[in-house]
Formats: C-alpha cells, structure tokens, sequence
C-alpha cells in the first residue's frame, strides 16, 4: 500500500517539475523569438534594401513585405498574451514555412535560419498548446 501512495506522490511531482521546466523553456524561446521577429520585421518596414531586393526576388510585390513585416509583428506580441500565445507561435512558424520555400526557390539562399526558427517556434507553439496551458 505504501508504494500506491507513493507512486501518485512521484508523478505529480514529475509533472510539476516538468511543466515548470517547459513554462521556463517557452519563456526563453519566447524572448528570443520576440527579438528576432521584431528585428526582422523592423527591416522590412525600414525599408532595408537586403529585404525590399529579397522581396523584389519573390516576385509578390513590396506589399508583400510589409504585410509579412506586419504578420511577424503581430506573431511575436501575441507571444506574451496568455490566450494568444499558442496561435502567436503557430503564426510565427507558418511565415518560417513561407520563408524557408522562398530561400529554397525564389531566393537561392541558405534556409538554415528560417528553418532554426520554424522549429523554436513549433517548440513553443508544442509547449503553449491549449492542452499544456498555466
């Protein structure tokens, strides 16, 4: 009998410590996530002529660019609001999954780094699930 008891006792205490340790993780991925796309998305609304040259590669238009620059914004606040956070992350990997094709076709260029944000973005999207939220 001492060892039902004790095993319910282990489990929460793991899933405690677990969850803890993912709210934490998430926290982390979320600030980084925050300062890239924020910084990215700044570029592309500043004009920088690396992102309106890119832009004019994908062949949409520069509208494009703000309307991505404007997405990154919204994705990267929404990190930090408790019901949003999960669909912040979603979006935010989305336009990854946009940006990754574009450097594999338009572009030419590596996609290492929108695929490095892809999956910190899924990462947090995983651990903000509506099923996983404080």
């Amino acid at each position: 009998m001492p060892a039902t008891v004790a095993s319910p006792s282990l489990a929460a205490s793991a899933t405690v410590r677990s969850s803890r340790s993912g709210t934490i993780l998430a926290r982390v991925l979320s600030v980084l996530l925050t300062l890239v796309f924020l910084a990215a998305a700044g570029a592309k609304l500043a004009g920088v002529p690396m992102m309106v040259a890119n832009f004019d590669k994908i062949g949409f238009g520069q509208w494009f660019r703000y309307v991505t620059a404007i997405l990154e914004i919204v994705g990267a606040v929404a990190l930090w609001v408790p019901r949003m956070r999960f669909f912040g992350a979603v979006l935010l990997a989305i336009i990854m999954i946009g940006a990754v094709t574009a450097h594999l076709t338009a572009l030419g260029t590596n996609p290492m780094p929108p695929i490095v944000l892809f999956v910190l973005s899924a990462t947090v999207a995983w651990l903000r699930r509506p099923s996983a939220a404080e």
